[in-house]
């Protein structure tokens, strides 16, 4: 084993037991009490780069399988090294590469370029079938709400709708706008629900396309429709309701000011926004650099800080704050399970590299939740404080009517088409 790693390894594993082979043969690291995980290396040089760039290097070793999990899966590697501290052995490599990646990162900030449409559809344009193959029923690729406890995966999802819809307090008639659609679930709960007309937006032509069949399918044609729009080029009307949830992870906070500024544009003088959004402890110097490469280029997690002085500037009032800490974990792990099920499946789609990278990303989102207090935020936000209730009653009796309307809903593959 190469003697960096070696060391690396014996200053940060100290909990739980790691088994790592490799070119030296055989090593154990830890003093036991938690976590049993065996990796492999198949060359020397992959030990050297993780040692050198781990923040990149780990994916991208991962995904070419130099580095194999023989005992436990990915997540409990990543799990294991982040229940013990990292605080020492970083190396010469790590500062270096560190410090680049600030100096890049400080640069892309003072240089927006708007790259949305082709940073979305780096993620979103994938095949179809790769989504089908671990989302619930209604394709919700957002953080579930596993309330009460121990619910599927597919009841969480309905879950989350259902409380997001609450708060939105919809009324018949009214004119909703989602920011960024997805596959459209939400538009069509929010329209089928309430009674209201719902234009979703989204900036991929695939979600777009199942969307708009979907819509069709449900014979809500009349009063849901689907636009391929940036937000930012919104025409100028006026909504009574605005909902965006898992969109806003795009926006990027160099546009937080004008995200939210076309919100005060857009929505009506006595209109209610409901916003959900991954959220972290703090304002991140840098993104994690595989995930940027790989995953979701542009992307920035915010933090709650970072956010509200955005809606105040934009003239716009925060009636409610939600933190959901733990349901984005348990979501995750329901993902990750179901896709390693499907995993022949999602080879034949695309290959064994293209599903290591995906179980990279589904593990490592999972262990941010579990390990490093990223959480997700539900802000409520109004033009006028009067616009809803004073206190939060208006959506646990809210709730209870959505549960009345979903026994009544037909699923959509039992709609004859």
């Amino acid at each position: 084993m190469a003697s960096s790693l070696h060391n690396l390894l014996s200053k940060i594993i100290k909990k739980g037991s790691l088994t790592v082979r490799g070119s030296g043969g055989e090593q154990h690291y830890g003093g036991g009490g938690g976590r049993t995980v065996a990796i492999r290396f198949t060359d020397e040089a992959a030990e050297r780069e993780l040692v050198d760039d781990p923040q990149l290097k780990l994916g991208e070793l991962y995904m070419d399988g130099r580095l194999r999990v023989e005992e436990g899966d990915i997540y409990e590697f990543l799990a294991l090294v982040k229940d013990n501290t990292l605080s020492e052995g970083l190396s010469f490599g790590m500062i270096w590469r560190s410090l680049i990646r600030i100096a890049v990162s400080q640069f892309r900030n003072r240089v927006p370029i708007n790259h949305n449409r082709r940073n979305v559809a780096h993620h979103y344009d994938l095949s179809e079938k790769l989504f089908s193959l671990f989302l619930d029923e209604d394709w919700q690729y957002s953080c579930a709400y596993f309330n009460p406890p121990g619910i599927s995966l597919d009841e969480a999802q309905i879950a989350k709708k259902r409380h997001i819809v609450a708060k939105l307090l919809a009324e018949p008639g009214q004119r909703a706008l989602e920011i960024g659609s997805g596959w459209g679930g939400m538009a069509m709960y929010l329209a089928e629900s309430s009674g209201v007309d719902v234009t979703g937006i989204t900036l991929s032509t695939e979600q777009l396309k199942i969307s708009r069949e979907r819509a069709a399918k449900r014979g809500l044609a009349g009063s849901v429709r689907f636009d391929l729009q940036d937000y930012y080029y919104l025409p100028p009307r006026k909504y009574d309701r605005i909902v965006s949830v898992g969109m806003f992870e795009h926006v990027g906070r160099l546009n937080y000011r004008r995200f939210f500024n076309k919100v005060n544009d857009v929505l009506a003088d006595d209109g209610v926004m409901v916003l959900h959004s991954i959220g972290q402890p703090y304002p991140a110097i840098i993104n994690n650099p595989w995930i940027e490469k790989y995953i979701f280029p542009g992307g920035y997690i915010p933090s709650v800080a970072e956010v509200l002085p955005a809606i105040e500037k934009a003239g716009l009032l925060v009636s409610d704050i939600e933190i959901l800490p733990m349901h984005y974990a348990h979501t995750l792990r329901h993902w990750r399970e179901r896709f390693m099920a499907n995993k022949e499946k999602a080879i034949a789609l695309y290959d064994e590299r293209f599903v290591r990278m995906w179980e990279f990303y589904l593990a490592g989102s999972e262990m941010a939740f579990t390990h490093e207090a990223f959480f997700i935020f539900q802000m409520q936000i109004v033009k006028k404080r009067t616009a809803v209730p004073d206190n939060r009653d208006y959506i646990y009796e809210r709730e209870a009517e959505l549960k009345a309307f979903e026994q009544q809903r037909i699923p959509l593959d039992r709609i004859a088409v």
